[in-house]
């Protein structure tokens, strides 16, 4: 077996404890060298990534997989994390000596997340998804003197936890089904085994528990609340990182290991996909909180996203593909904002952003692209993204769930501009200029260059997409 192409998990897990170790540094040289390493670190594993992309192994008999669609997963989240710790600069020092654990532990949910998208197996999905998830349950609670850090965070770990009980019962009935946990197994188990009630109750726990990752609707209820008391950097990886995750891992269970014959679950997914898209933006339109408008429009683009897996074509796949590498630059680069603006005026209700074009016009420049990107308004990212989600879900017969989306996405532009109203229209009792760190500004602009740049020349990315599904057909 060819080891060496372990070697992201193995790096990532040893910069993570590198970073831990270096809080026990000298308290104002370690502040400085934690931050560099975790950024220099995770460059070199995304390099290591970008360079195996196209290898292809399986380890284990099935168990753990290495192929093009787990190392676009891959980059995808280095990327994100990289993004997260570039806006994070400043807003770090609210953490005070507990620095080196923050950039720790973000590291240890990129490695959850990369064990999750090379599973090959339902037991080593559920090993990378906790590692990931309790990570993200400290970061959530990780503003000690904030009460809603402290109540997001103890949110969280109730409701993973009974999510996460959820998964393994529905695994349970699915390995009591099939006899086996590796997916290839399970498939070929299935084929010849005819339809059993068992069989229907764990796909259905699948779904739930998954789509308690994913923020889908009826299993969203966690996400305003702890998107809105978790900290800044955390809520923007949890929603495109800990979000895609989730995608990478349901596409890999219901396409790989679960034939439609079975039980017809793209009905069941499409019903929730519409739900999550009506609800997500209904709710969204009343939000006078940014952070929490975000996490409403964050169900929804789930909801965006959940039609690819609904159509399972070559279409739908590669606008899901295509739809969360965009939804990083887009979704981060409002985030960022967000970030700046709270450690500015210590809020981030929309009258924080009132005259915000006036104090600073390159944030409100970038937080108007990344928001109508979004809502899928052309030339930018979103529109190209929803392209390929409604056509393949055209193509697969879904014209209903389609127009929904359509629908939907017009209906968002409101909220979206509600935020730009507030930027370039309201008044500010406070015009003095917002001053932007220089890590923030990379941040920026790689996001307002990646919305831009992979609206208006989709061919790369969309390359890139065709090599990462072209396992599944």
């Amino acid at each position: 077996m060819q080891y060496q192409l372990l070697t992201p998990e193995i790096l990532t897990a040893v910069l993570g404890l590198f970073t831990l170790a270096a809080g026990l540094l000298p308290p104002q040289r370690g502040k400085q060298a934690v931050g560099i390493l975790a950024v220099i670190g995770l460059a070199v594993i995304l390099g290591n990534v970008i360079l195996n992309f196209s290898s292809q192994t399986v380890f284990f008999d099935g168990v753990y997989q290495i192929d093009t669609y787990c190392s676009f997963f891959k980059i995808l989240f280095l990327c994100a994390a990289l993004l997260i710790f570039f806006m994070a600069s400043r807003y770090t020092d609210f953490f005070g000596k507990r620095k080196s654990e923050w950039f720790s532990f973000m590291i240890f949910a990129t490695l959850g997340m990369m064990i999750m998208v090379s599973s090959g197996d339902l037991l080593t999905l559920y090993v990378g998804l906790e590692l990931m998830t309790i990570s993200f349950y400290i970061l959530s609670g990780y503003l000690l003197n904030d009460g809603l850090s402290a109540e997001a965070g103890l949110k969280y770990l109730i409701m993973g936890a009974l999510s996460s009980a959820v998964l393994l019962f529905g695994m349970s009935l699915v390995y009591a089904a099939s006899g086996s946990t590796v997916f290839t197994e399970i498939y070929r188990a299935l084929s010849v085994t005819p339809n059993q009630p068992i069989l229907i109750a764990g796909i259905v726990m699948l779904i739930a528990g998954l789509g308690f990752k994913i923020s889908a609707v009826p299993f969203h209820m966690w996400t305003p609340d702890i998107y809105q008391g978790s900290p800044t950097p955390v809520t923007a990886y949890l929603s495109v990182a800990s979000k895609a995750a989730g995608f990478a891992a349901l596409v890999r269970v219901f396409l790989v290991a679960l034939p439609a014959t079975q039980f017809n679950w793209n009905l069941t997914l499409a019903v929730l996909a519409a739900l999550t898209i009506v609800i997500g933006n209904l709710v969204a339109l009343p939000q006078k909180n940014v952070k929490r408008l975000l996490a409403y429009s964050s169900i929804a683009q789930a909801g965006y996203i959940l039609v690819g897996l609904v159509a399972a074509n070559i279409y739908g796949l590669k606008g899901l593909l295509f739809y969360v590498m965009l939804y990083v630059f887009s979704n981060v680069g409002a985030f960022a904002v967000t970030t700046i603006i709270e450690v500015e005026t210590g809020s981030t209700d929309l009258e924080a952003f009132n005259g915000l074009g006036r104090r600073a016009p390159m944030l409100a420049a970038v937080m108007t692209i990344c928001l109508l990107s979004l809502a899928g308004i052309p030339p930018l990212a979103g529109f190209a993204g929803k392209f390929y989600l409604f056509s393949g879900a055209i193509q697969a017969g879904y014209l209903w769930l389609a127009f929904i989306g359509l629908l939907m996405s017009m209906i968002s532009v409101y909220y979206y501009l509600n935020v730009a109203k507030a930027m370039y229209i309201g008044e500010s009792e406070d015009e003095a200029n917002v001053s932007v760190p220089v890590m923030g500004r990379l941040a920026l602009w790689l996001c307002l260059l990646g919305t831009i740049f992979i609206g208006i020349y989709p061919g790369p990315l969309s390359h890139m997409t065709e090599l990462a599904i072209g396992l599944f057909f």
